[in-house]
């Protein structure tokens, strides 16, 4: 899969990712068409950084997660 563009297959990919690393159980609703183009590279920033990680403390999820719904479509 090729991430370095966007497509709302690689953002539905790499955000069920992100679900799985932080063993998040909400965001069932949540896909690719709710994260605008433009947000895309902060995005797979936010995708890499989480992936880089083994574990997480409670802030750090609580940031990511804040971070998550600023990249979110209005």
């Amino acid at each position: 899969m090729d991430l370095s563009k966007w497509s709302e297959e690689n953002v539905t990919f790499m955000f069920d990712e992100i679900k799985k690393k932080l063993r998040m159980a909400t965001g069932g609703s949540i896909s690719g068409a709710h994260f605008d183009q433009e947000m895309y590279e902060d995005f797979k920033d936010l995708y890499e950084m989480v992936c880089s990680k083994s574990s997480f403390s409670i802030s750090e999820i609580d940031a990511i997660t804040s971070e998550l719904g600023k990249l979110r479509k209005s």
